[in-house]
């Protein structure tokens, strides 16, 4: 029996390291006894309150996780981009009664960076997991 359902929100930004982490995310639910039973890619990480507020309605859905990789730039995108994600993010979470963890690597790194935090996949399914089971 699965013990958590899990929708994840991936970015199609960076997608080489953004698959990378689905996989892995995929491989630890299942480990966890849970499964990822919806996937939902969006453009890029400010792209995703939608998506995830999309899987907080499905009844079918108890908790959510975030998968992207925000590279720096020569600008302060990258901090712009994941400071007010994040936040929307939080707030969801809190709307919908429902766990949402974060798994975006970022802002302030390198592509080599973000290839070596793949494993924040598993930290956010790890994260969901735990907060569901605290909550029920």
């Amino acid at each position: 029996m699965v013990k958590v359902r899990i929708g994840a929100v991936v970015s199609e930004f960076n997608y080489d390291i953004t698959q990378m982490m689905l996989e892995l995310a995929r491989e630890h639910a299942k480990f966890l006894e849970s499964e990822i039973t919806e996937v939902i890619t969006v453009p890029g990480v400010f792209d995703m309150p939608l998506a995830i507020k999309k899987l907080l309605k499905n009844d079918q859905i108890d908790a959510v996780i975030t998968l992207g990789a925000v590279i720096e730039g020569s600008t302060s995108h990258d901090e712009i981009v994941v400071q007010h994600a994040s936040r929307k993010i939080a707030d969801l979470a809190l709307e919908y009664d429902k766990p949402v963890a974060l798994g975006i690597s970022g802002p302030g790194m390198t592509r080599l960076e973000a290839h070596q935090r793949v494993d924040y996949a598993k930290r956010a399914v790890e994260a969901a997991v735990k907060m569901y089971e605290r909550l029920n």
